[in-house]
């Protein structure tokens, strides 16, 4: 294995122990609405994982730009889906009139 390999290896452990830890230490209150503005990061992450896919050369490299692209869709999805459904809690519930409620 090359040291830049390793290093990128190290580099993702970290980065992978340190979000969670962030993330854990947000509160529920606050944990959607970081969503909707991580949405935006995970488009700039799309675009990033198509250009790394088109610069590597190889199969593997193809492999994994495909399965980097299909997971930051997952999440931008997945964070559209779950602000939508927030919206949805903050709408009016319109009230019936007299009329209807006597029928």
């Amino acid at each position: 294995m090359s040291d830049q390999f390793i290093v990128g290896i190290i580099v993702f452990v970290l980065a992978s122990f340190i979000g969670f830890e962030i993330i854990a230490k947000v509160p529920r209150t606050l944990h959607t609405p970081l969503m909707s503005g991580a949405n935006a990061i995970s488009g700039i992450t799309i675009v990033g994982a198509i250009l790394a896919s088109a610069m590597g050369s190889g199969t593997f490299a193809a492999i994994l730009g495909f399965l980097a692209v299909m997971l930051a869709m997952i999440n931008v999805v997945g964070g559209f889906l779950v602000t939508d459904r927030m919206l949805e809690m903050f709408k009016k519930i319109p009230r019936k009139s007299e009329s209807e409620e006597g029928r």
